[in-house]
């Protein structure tokens, strides 16, 4: 009780140094004073011991939650968690792998990385990590991605299972950075149109994207489809930088603004490597924050044709605030604004409305067709060049819409689905046929050519969804076929080679890259009106 007195004089103290007794009753009737007082008092004297960090860290919690949906708080761990994938890179053993039946089953090594440095080979399945098995005993994919990761320079003992070898086979293993991509694909669909898709804005993306772009363009790509489907954002200075490579010198790529942060706009240089070949955008419900600023910005300028579904909606500028501990607060600070002046953030009445939006929107109609979608008049803006009509009211309204196609996905692909039936069918004939189908298959564009999906391979799928609990129906199955045949097609091209080789395969299935190239076949690629 002395040393809380003790607490109390040297606060009241500091008070009246700071300015008298006006300033002194200012700061002790302060919401912030306030809040210091109660968690002092419920510190010192609860009835019970209490946990105070975790008391603390449910009141910022708490307090974000009043606010809105993209201000938030994390831990240590989670901010390491957050930052790998955007910062380009973490510290690891260097693999791509699946969870198979309790196994760790290693679908690539990455390339130049540590583990293939030491002779790690795709289909390898890793039994022991050091002194603990980590197959057949269900642990989950973080506990083993926490024993694999570590510091650079650290080392890991490995015990391996190989196909054809008796004996588990030993390697040590010295971890190192490994590269985070933000591009999963980049190639030629034909002579002329090239294809690049960003799965999140990075501290690399300018620089892949940039690299990718001039690979196209040795190849002869005039025109390019920018894939941004299902891209959640990431940092807002790789957004610019790639609709930098798209506009025009002087013209705004987007504008920020809040009540304490002033209007600040941001420019394209003029000097972008894209500036004259046909552009089109896809873009779907998932496509969101960064994403949202590039489309907006090719929209507002006629630059280029956004297609696909309307997008998230998320147009919020959170600040980073690193606290003491390592934890951080997201506070939003700012909103987003388009070349035309259109909010790209969606209302957000309450955090249960927000959440269910996407639900909302499908129970309506919106992903399956256009004329469900009402905008009112006063959310009418002009494009610069064109003065065309475009709305706001959170997220960017594609020029050419492209319902979501749901007739494939069955009750019965679903199950298999997500039972893992398809997944554990790839890793079984992969595991059965790799070294015969990359002898037999020179090259990725011969498999794209002439590998099919057996029907001896989906009886094997049916039997396998069985023992997984996938009921069969023949209707369904049926009614799935053309999905079930490309995924599991694309699922082997990207473990024979790599990401790149998969989305060649899976576009084949996609409505909106039909659309686009069917816009770029066009000679000249003329923008609706749509007043």
């Amino acid at each position: 009780m002395k040393d809380m007195i003790r607490t109390c004089l040297i606060v009241m103290l500091a008070c009246l140094s700071a300015g008298g007794m006006q300033a002194q009753n200012k700061l002790l009737d302060s919401p912030a004073r306030k809040l210091q007082l109660a968690e002092f008092a419920i510190a010192n004297l609860y009835v019970d011991k209490v946990d105070e960090p975790e008391l603390v860290e449910a009141a910022i919690v708490s307090m974000l939650e009043k606010l809105d949906p993209h201000s938030t708080y994390s831990d240590p761990e989670e901010v390491k968690r957050l930052n790998e994938p955007l910062q380009g890179n973490f510290d690891g053993i260097g693999i791509q792998f699946n969870m198979a039946t309790d196994t760790l089953f290693v679908i690539q090594p990455v390339s130049g990385g540590p583990s293939e440095k030491v002779g790690i080979l795709a289909g390898d399945r890793i039994i022991q990590v050091n002194d603990t098995v980590i197959a057949g005993v269900k642990m989950n994919t973080d506990e083993v991605m926490r024993r694999l990761r570590g510091p650079k320079g650290t080392v890991v003992n490995l015990k391996i299972m190989r196909k054809g070898v008796k004996d588990l086979l030993s390697f040590t293993v010295k971890r190192d950075k490994i590269p985070v991509y933000s591009l999963d694909a980049a190639y030629m669909v034909d002579r002329r149109i090239g294809y690049i898709r960003v799965n999140r804005f990075a501290a690399t993306t300018s620089k892949e994207f940039m690299e990718a772009l001039q690979k196209l363009k040795q190849q002869g790509m005039q025109d390019l489809i920018l894939d941004l489907q299902g891209n959640g954002g990431g940092y807002l200075n790789a957004a610019i930088d790639l609709a930098d490579q798209f506009l025009g010198k002087k013209e705004l790529i987007v504008y920020t603004e809040g009540r304490r942060n002033p209007r600040s706009e941001f420019f394209a240089k003029g000097n972008g490597a894209f500036l004259n070949g046909r552009l089109v955008v896809l873009v779907d419900e998932y496509s969101a924050s960064a994403s949202e600023i590039v489309s907006g910005a090719v929209q507002d300028w006629d630059r280029g044709m956004i297609v696909g579904r309307r997008t998230f909606g998320k147009g919020l500028v959170q600040r980073p605030i690193d606290l003491p501990d390592g934890s951080m607060i997201r506070l939003t600070v700012a909103r987003y604004y388009t070349p035309s002046g259109r909010c790209i953030q969606k209302p957000y009445e309450s955090i249960e409305q927000y959440n269910k939006d996407l639900i909302d929107r499908y129970n309506r109609g919106e992903m399956l067709s256009a004329d469900s979608i009402h905008f009112p008049d006063s959310l009418k803006y002009k494009t610069h060049k064109l003065g065309r009509t475009v709305y706001g009211g959170g997220g960017i309204m594609p020029d050419y819409f492209v319902p979501l196609d749901t007739t494939r996905y069955t009750d019965y692909y679903l199950a298999l689905r997500d039972k893992g039936a398809i997944v554990q069918m790839n890793i079984k004939l992969i595991d059965r046929h790799r070294a015969e189908w990359l002898k037999k298959y020179k090259n990725f564009d011969r498999f794209y050519k002439d590998f099919e999906i057996s029907s001896k391979m989906l009886d094997e799928l049916v039997e396998l969804g069985k023992t997984m609990g996938a009921e069969y129906n023949e209707e369904q199955f049926q009614t799935a076929l053309p999905l079930i045949k490309t995924q599991l097609k694309a699922l082997i091209a990207r473990d024979l080679w790599d990401m790149n080789e998969y989305f060649r395969v899976i576009n084949d299935l996609s409505d909106s890259m039909k659309k686009a190239l069917e816009l770029l076949e066009k000679p000249g690629m003329n923008f609706p009106k749509r007043d």
